[in-house]
């Protein structure tokens, strides 16, 4: 059974809040120490670093880390056909949908010959992490390649993991989505180490440091980002998935045991959690789950997810305490089915992903909805957002005066340069306005 959390009777402040949101016991902190030691391996060891850690995490080391291009080649050509179609699919919308994050660039005309332009550069190098363990996801790298690609990084190179079940190889079908896209420089690489390899680079393996990391992972992973940040940019420190949803008793209990289920069956600290004014409503969902979980092959993994400290079920007052509550937790998946889901989504501020309505499930969002399921997790929803082309963007302003439009504003300057007690900065305008015949 789910634990449960019962805030009837009014919500207590929002420390007590944040405090008594169900979190996975073991966190990205406590996993940087062992991170470290493997960062710091492969950042002074290279590849000889990367053999021993796919000797002891992966069940063997790949015969070649950086994938040939035949091998890539030959994953395509042996992809099924159904699937081949989905992912297809999966590209087209993805693509599309990440198109309009692209900002458009700018000018600000503030007065005749002064103007401030807007651009928006790509990054030159992105490396893109695709996990492995107990599922394969080419989902993740149909989201995290069309992203970096429609925001127009010229170079993308891919780390996921040997799999034990091809002889230390990627698994077939993480290579024919990289071959579907375009991706050439994929690399059989996994964990903390891959993040290392990616931020400092392995020349005895050609692989050249990147710009930035992205894409989801353990906290193995996610602690390796933390490390290496500064060295390189980051997207998020995404850990454990998690869904939240909010309903009423007018919802489908069946609808939504299954969403919570659905994203419990990823892995053990998987987080689902139910935020509900009605008690009875929340028995009937537990009641279906054991129907639902029964007959599936990750029977055992969901359900300790679902029994862990990161599940439960919330009881509130009002949808409006309930929206509350999900604000605090900051999901990195958020439901809404309930009688009126507008005015809750227009109470919601802190969502990785929001999926809104019965037909609207978060497995939608996993493959086909053309959003982007690289998102953050662990309530930093409350302050940072999901991958998409403006993540591989850097905004940079460009400033174009003529002598005119500066000698308009350069008293200001020398009366905030004065008061700052910087001398030379007004004196590197006034050594322009000052002299004769400039202006123009």
């Amino acid at each position: 059974m789910m634990q449960r959390i019962d805030l009837r009777g009014g919500l207590p402040a929002r420390a007590e809040l944040l405090r008594l949101m169900p979190r996975a016991a073991g966190d990205i902190g406590a996993a940087v120490d062992a991170a470290r030691v493997l960062v710091d391996a492969v950042r002074d060891r290279g590849a000889e670093a990367l053999h021993e850690q796919a000797e002891r995490f992966d069940g063997g080391a790949p015969a070649h880390v950086r994938v040939p291009a035949a091998e890539i080649a030959a994953a395509v050509a042996g992809l099924d056909p159904e699937l081949r179609t989905a992912l297809d699919e999966a590209i087209r919308r993805v693509r599309a949908a990440s198109a309009a994050q692209v900002p458009a660039a700018s000018v600000t005309t503030l007065a005749d010959g002064a103007e401030v332009h807007q651009r928006w550069q790509p990054m030159r190098r992105v490396g893109l992490y695709v996990p492995g363990g107990k599922a394969v996801y080419p989902s993740s790298v149909v989201m995290n390649v069309v992203a970096a690609q429609v925001a127009g990084v010229p170079s993308i190179a891919l780390v996921s993991p040997p799999q034990r079940a091809h002889g230390g190889a990627v698994h077939p079908t993480i290579l024919a989505a990289a071959g579907l896209l375009g991706v050439d420089e994929v690399y059989a690489m996994g964990g903390a180490g891959a993040i290392g390899a990616l931020a400092y680079g392995v020349s005895s393996i050609g692989l050249e440091p990147v710009d930035l990391v992205t894409g989801p992972g353990n906290n193995y992973v996610a602690a390796a980002k933390r490390l290496v940040r500064g060295v390189v940019g980051i997207d998020s420190e995404a850990g454990a998935t998690e869904i939240l949803v909010i309903a009423d008793d007018t919802a489908d209990p069946a609808f939504v045991a299954a969403d919570l289920v659905s994203q419990a069956e990823h892995d053990e600290q998987a987080g689902s959690v139910l935020v509900t004014t009605s008690a009875a409503f929340a028995d009937a969902v537990e009641a279906a789950i054991p129907g639902q979980t029964a007959v599936l092959g990750t029977a055992a993994r969901l359900q300790a997810a679902l029994d862990g400290p990161q599940s439960a079920v919330v009881l509130v007052d009002s949808l409006a305490e309930a929206a509350t509550v999900s604000n605090a937790y900051g999901p990195e998946h958020l439901e809404i089915q309930t009688a009126d889901d507008d005015a809750v989504l227009a109470d919601i501020d802190a969502a990785g992903a929001v999926f809104v309505g019965p037909n609207t499930p978060v497995s939608l969002g996993d493959y086909l909805a053309g959003s982007n399921h690289v998102l953050p997790t662990g309530g930093q929803a409350r302050f940072g957002s999901g991958l998409s082309a403006s993540t591989f963007l850097r905004p940079q302003q460009v400033v174009r005066y003529t002598a005119r439009a500066l000698a308009e504003v350069a008293p200001h300057i020398v009366a905030l340069a004065t008061e700052e007690q910087l001398p030379a900065h007004a004196a590197a305008v006034t050594e322009r306005t000052g002299r004769a015949g400039t202006v123009r």
